[in-house]
């Protein structure tokens, strides 16, 4: 996997939990732990997405498609 180097500064506090978290899940690494994080992050993201999809569906269409289709197999 290719990965690229980045610098970034925080908070003592968060560099604290970040350590703490490593050292309680057996990460490998600080970056695996800001991985998992990022992770999360974009998943939270997918999830509003796919919720705002969601709502944006014609439930009348579902209808319309299964108007007079009876038991048959495509």
């Amino acid at each position: 996997m290719k990965v690229e180097k980045l610098s970034i500064s925080l908070p003592p506090s968060l560099v604290e939990f970040i350590e703490n978290y490593k050292l309680s899940k057996r990460c490998k690494s600080r970056s695996q732990v800001i991985e998992e994080a990022l992770e999360l992050l974009r998943n939270r993201e997918l999830e509003e997405a796919y919720r705002q999809a969601s709502a944006e569906i014609d439930s009348d269409w579902d209808v319309t498609v299964a108007d007079g289709l009876i038991n048959e197999t495509w």
